[in-house]
């Protein structure tokens, strides 16, 4: 289908808007000549709504999700956003469907313009417009723009972990705004967060009230909950950054960690977007995988959870129409045969009314297993944590099977990985890591760090974006490369894909300032390969 998406990006009120063509997978036509989740005028002057709906509107902004004029899911958009770039790279995910308008792409590692674009100027219009609507409305010790604060720094950690500098610390000060270093965005979501708990805590300590709680789908207005996940996502951000700036990782850490109020450690706790009688969507990942037949396991899953023998499996995936059989497609197919695939290999397991994770509880504890095991930070052992990482991600899940599958010592990845379709018969080394399950105190630091590293990369499924972000970090888990680099040519052969390009629209609305931000990015400037500033393992 051909959508016109318009991307607005606003600053103190200016509004400027462009609007990206792009060729989707159905023959279904849509324009989206607004913004299906801003607030309209009409809606501004209901009780509240001066902070309550643009609050909602970030929290659907986070991962894109929503309804058209008529109707249908914004299965398009979020296909360009999250599958098209971070599950694809994670190799969560592949792509089957042939584009008409481009033959090699983000699959292949070599972006697509009009891709790479729609991620940076959604966040833009969808969580920092928003965020900057309620500041204007409140005061700092606000509960509400604390939690719009949180949120903030969640949408736009993505953004920054896809591109490296963004516009951030000045954003609202004029049209054209100067970029940040990494560093610099990271050490301010870091201040941001810091003050947000502060006021989040300030908040709870005096009123035992939900706060919200009809604009909020994440918690309903727990402040307790969103204190917890504020301080999640701190360990994560330290964690981020913990390779190239230790010092500040463990200081950041150890805040997160030892705060009174904890992090979300029990499945009730996590991080979900949830629908309502009074709020729904089209869950977008159901619609690319089921209704346009976009989408299927990777091949990389294919290995690690058919090796692993994981109860997870049917929980994330559906079996191939063809076998019953749960199979991945390769990353970078050319010529590939959308029906042959469609029919052989697994499509996601989502329903049209599935919630969003936006953070799993496991999270937290794989979190402190590696903050324990290099950091030394926590009260528990890493066996503890990693165990109790893996039982929280089988109970979210629904799985059943977690104490004989955290005993096994002897079930492997799949060394090979073979093409479940006739017409591509070969089999190719998987370069997946070679570890068991079972938690093994005899090994080194690193294997101990790979080991961890496995498991969260199964357990943060579908978040693609996240699992890309610990790839590069860590190095880890090994993965099979995509079928032929020979269009990546910004990316060096078997490496995993770096980062996006910064958009286009920002080299013709932004381009002085553009332009300066590719000198913070250093390496060999805008391309596919440079890596990020916390990206120094690989």
């Amino acid at each position: 289908m051909k959508q016109l998406l318009k991307y607005t990006k606003f600053v103190n009120g200016a509004i400027l808007t462009g609007s990206l063509l792009f060729t989707s997978c159905t023959s279904q036509f849509e324009k989206w000549n607004i913004n299906p989740n801003e607030v309209t005028p009409d809606q501004m002057e209901q009780d509240n709504l001066n902070t309550g709906a643009y609050f909602t509107q970030m929290e659907k902004g986070v991962f894109i999700v929503g309804k058209g004029a008529d109707g249908v899911g914004l299965g398009g958009r979020y296909q360009i956003t999250e599958m098209l770039t971070g599950d694809i790279f994670a190799s969560y995910m592949a792509n089957i469907n042939t584009f008409s308008y481009t033959t090699y792409h983000n699959d292949h590692y070599a972006l697509y313009r009009d891709w790479y674009n729609a991620p940076f100027n959604d966040a833009f219009t969808n969580v920092m417009q928003p965020w900057k609507s309620i500041v204007d409305v409140t005061e700092e010790s606000s509960p509400a723009r604390a939690m719009a604060t949180v949120v903030k720094v969640l949408g736009m950690s993505r953004i920054t972990d896809m591109y490296g500098p963004i516009p951030y610390t000045r954003f609202g000060t004029s049209i054209q705004v100067p970029y940040d270093s990494q560093k610099d965005v990271y050490y301010r979501f870091f201040e941001e967060l810091d003050t947000a708990i502060e006021a989040l805590v300030a908040y709870s300590d005096k009123n035992s009230a939900n706060y919200m709680e009809q604009y909020d789908y994440i918690y309903s207005g727990n402040v307790k909950n969103w204190i917890k996940f504020a301080n999640t996502l701190r360990l994560r951000l330290a964690m981020r950054i913990s390779f190239v700036d230790r010092a500040k990782a463990e200081t950041e850490a150890a805040a997160a960690i030892n705060h009174s109020y904890g992090l979300i450690t029990t499945v009730s706790e996590s991080a979900i977007l949830h629908q309502t009688t009074s709020f729904t969507f089209i869950n977008p990942i159901w619609e690319v995988s089921e209704s346009f037949q976009d989408m299927r396991m990777g091949a990389t899953m294919d290995c690690y959870l058919n090796g692993y023998k994981d109860p997870r499996t049917s929980k994330y995936f559906r079996p191939a129409t063809k076998s019953g059989a749960y199979y991945g497609v390769r990353n970078g197919m050319t010529n590939i045969s959308k029906d042959a695939y469609k029919e052989a290999a697994s499509g996601l397991n989502f329903e049209t009314n599935s919630n969003m994770q936006w953070m799993d509880a496991s999270e937290a504890y794989f979190l402190l297993a590696e903050a324990k095991l290099r950091l030394n930070l926590g009260t528990e052992t890493v066996k503890s944590y990693y165990e109790k990482a893996v039982r929280t991600s089988f109970t979210s899940k629904g799985a059943a099977g977690v104490d004989n599958y955290l005993a096994d010592a002897v079930s492997l990845p799949l060394t090979t990985y073979t093409d479940p379709t006739t017409n591509r018969g070969t089999n190719v080394s998987s370069f997946v890591s070679q570890l068991t399950i079972a938690w093994d105190e005899a090994v080194s630091e690193e294997k101990k760090l790979e080991r961890i590293m496995i498991q969260k990369w199964i357990a943060l499924y579908p978040d693609g974006q996240e699992a890309w972000s610990e790839m590069r970090r860590t190095g880890y888990p090994g993965f099979v490369r995509i079928n032929s680099y020979q269009y990546a040519t910004e990316v060096a052969s078997n490496a995993l894909i770096s980062r996006l390009k910064f958009p286009t629209t920002e080299y013709s609305d932004n381009s002085q300032n553009t332009q300066a931000a590719v000198s913070l990015l250093g390496g060999n400037g805008d391309i596919a390969g440079t890596r990020l500033w916390w990206d120094t393992r690989r």
